[in-house]
């Protein structure tokens, strides 16, 4: 017997939206997006829906009634957040489906009584996605239309026992059946308010009145007509394999192999700002037996020379015998691994507080006090003023830096003019002069408007550039004004590591 459950996301951009800013958790927003001149609302979070307001309703007509009504621009990436979710409950099922733009279906046949049965296996779910920070309604019934209708429309009890779909649809009204909206005015004109009062009526009168996607919705709510469930297909997994077209014998093929391998997972990693806190390689051999070292980390790594040397201490175990025919490498467990920088000011222990102080110590006698600086960050956006440099080694501020903003390792304490070519007006350079030398962009993103701060003073705004030449070096530019009104003057401005 199948089982299904659906997971309905009440207020799921606005969710997203209170739990990238906790303090819009208990706050009365909206999520608004422009449709024909208007702005139309698109989601509501729960203090909004307990005032009445619905998705759909004119922006304006809803500050009408509320004045301090929050609002904000809605995010078209709510398909990523389901997939995320869907990929969540694959601890869960090994089958789980995207439903719609709020909801997600699980194939939960055979997998209940695991958790002690389909009322312990529904709280789980719920209340973890709950304290998750999410608000949600599911069911679970025979079919997917069944248990995606007692999620959104039902009152009764949301676990449904076998067979009992048909009962339990009755009280529900028309659009629980997911039925087109001229369809469900044609049934309410009628006084057909519930699916009970048309449930029991003929095939061809309920055909010939509202048509056969009716019957079809009816179908499959029932179980008549079978319903398909699309899975979301389950992240790829993190390993590599490097087949060999001659046996490898020696300690030095391994390395090279093991070199090649780790040099693709960390590209992936990187790329996905991950990091390997596990990682297995599987060697196989030409007489059928397998040799297998693994190596694991205290924090998410990536660096693939760190991982080699880990790899490294365990070669001497691997036992070749008359060759390797293939090396399988594979990281098990991974993590979250941003590109930020690691807060080297952090000092809150005794041994770290020493270390710093003693490398500060060496760099000083080596290279002289004064090619020592450090920076703190100011609340300004203008770039000069962004930065002071710190008066003392345990000098702090409450003001964060910038994360969101990519700016440079290096920043130039004054523009220094430059020579540009460039294609047309507000586009990147392509290529420029700076200390005699041609610099031909290869790449380029921006620009990055940057207005002056008028309230210290007046001036052109700059739009910032971030290049990189043929050469590999990266560069922060700007241009001073716009094409049009006189000749703009470009700078360069600081160097990215």
């Amino acid at each position: 017997m199948k089982r299904y459950m659906s997971v309905w996301f009440r207020h799921l951009a606005a969710d997203r939206l209170a739990l990238r800013y906790p303090g819009l958790g208990q706050q009365v927003f909206v999520l608004v997006a422009p449709e024909r001149g208007r702005m139309i609302i698109r989601s509501v979070s729960k203090a909004a829906g307990q005032l009445g307001m619905l998705p759909g309703t004119v922006l304006a007509d809803a500050r009408a009634v509320y004045p301090d009504l929050l609002f904000y621009d809605d995010d078209t990436s709510q398909d990523k957040l389901l997939r995320s979710l869907a990929i969540w409950c694959y601890r869960f099922t090994p089958i789980t489906g995207i439903d719609g733009a709020d909801g997600l279906i699980l194939d939960i046949s055979g997998c209940a009584h695991l958790w002690g049965g389909e009322e312990a296996y529904f709280e789980q779910i719920v209340s973890r996605l709950q304290a998750g920070g999410y608000h949600v309604r599911a069911a679970i019934a025979d079919t997917m239309a069944a248990a995606w209708a007692v999620a959104r429309y039902g009152t009764t009890h949301p676990v449904l026992s076998s067979g009992s779909q048909a009962e339990v649809l009755r009280p529900l009204p028309p659009e629980a059946l997911r039925l087109e909206l001229p369809v469900v005015d044609r049934l309410r004109k009628l006084g057909l308010t519930q699916v009970g009062l048309f449930m029991d009526m003929p095939p061809s009168v309920l055909r010939r009145r509202f048509g056969q996607s009716l019957l079809d919705r009816l179908g499959k709510a029932l179980g008549r007509i079978p319903e398909t469930l699309v899975p979301v297909a389950p992240p790829e997994p993190y390993l590599e394999r490097l087949p060999c077209m001659e046996p490898i014998k020696t300690a030095h093929g391994i390395e090279v192999a093991i070199q090649k391998l780790l040099e693709i997972i960390c590209l992936r990693l990187q790329q996905e700002e991950k990091g390997l806190r596990k990682a297995r390689l599987t060697c196989y051999r030409t007489d059928g037996q397998q040799q297998c070292v693994e190596i694991g980390t205290n924090t998410p790594v990536r660096n693939l020379t760190h991982l080699f040397r880990l790899f490294e201490l365990k070669i001497e175990s691997i036992e070749p015998d008359l060759g390797i025919e293939l090396f399988v490498l594979e990281a098990p467990v991974v993590e979250g691994l941003t590109t930020q920088q690691e807060r080297l000011w952090d000092l809150d222990t005794g041994d770290k507080k020493d270390a710093v102080m003693k490398l500060l110590d060496r760099l000083e006698s080596r290279i002289g006090s004064s090619a020592i600086h450090r920076y703190l960050p100011e609340e300004h956006h203008w770039p000069e003023r962004s930065i002071r440099s710190a008066t003392d080694v345990h000098e702090t501020t409450t003001v964060a830096w910038p994360e969101h903003q990519m700016r440079p390792v290096s920043l130039l304490g004054a523009p220094v003019r430059i020579e540009v070519s460039v294609p047309i007006p507000d586009y990147p350079p392509m290529l420029f002069i700076h200390k005699s030398k041609i610099h031909k962009v290869v790449k380029a993103d921006g620009p990055e408007r940057i207005e002056r701060e008028w309230w210290i003073e007046k001036g052109l705004q700059r739009d910032y550039y971030q290049v990189e030449d043929e050469e590999g070096g990266r560069y922060w530019l700007f241009r001073s004004g716009h094409y049009g009104e006189h000749k703009p003057e470009w700078y360069i401005h600081g160097y990215f590591a």
